[in-house]
């Protein structure tokens, strides 16, 4: 029986005001073998919600192989929507999270799920700024991508009403 590649994929996004500029940060490890990469990018008008989710995008459409895959994050919002099966239910009505509320980020749950189909994955929680060395190194890329240079569109940002 073959065994699929195990990757730890680290999260993170930030937002300078938010909405304002955003950026996420995102690291690859895998143990076999052993490599590491770091990727991150930045969006001239996003939310922090946004960024946390587009780092795991990120990490997902950067594996090349079906993968075993944990997803650490200090993102309650992303962890939580996918692991207690918020976001499944949001999509089953419609993507509404109740009779009252539409859903938000509806482009980044649909890419998100996509991605997430073709993996086993797992999402857990870390705390932020606590000293886990992964995720501080992605909070450093994540707020440099956000206060850098030549920012991107992110065309499925949507100003509150």
């Amino acid at each position: 029986m073959d065994s699929i590649p195990v990757v730890m994929i680290y999260t993170d996004g930030a937002c300078v005001g938010n909405p304002g500029p955003g950026g996420y940060g995102v690291i690859l490890a895998s143990q076999s073998p052993n490599r590491r990469r770091e990727l991150s990018g930045g969006f001239r008008m996003t939310t922090n919600n946004r960024m946390e989710m587009m780092a795991a995008i990120v990490g997902l459409e950067a594996l090349q192989l079906r993968c075993r895959v944990t997803i650490y994050s200090d993102s309650k919002y992303l962890v939580d929507s996918i692991e207690l099966g918020w976001v499944h239910k949001w999509k089953s009505n419609g993507w509404r999270r109740n009779t009252k509320e539409s859903a938000v980020n509806v482009d980044l749950w649909e890419r998100l799920l996509d991605i997430r189909s073709q993996h086993v994955v797992d999402l857990e929680w870390v705390k932020g700024h606590s000293g886990h060395p992964e995720n501080d190194r992605c909070d450093e890329l994540a707020e440099s991508a956000a206060s850098g240079g030549g920012l991107a569109d992110d065309t499925g940002y949507v100003p509150s009403p």
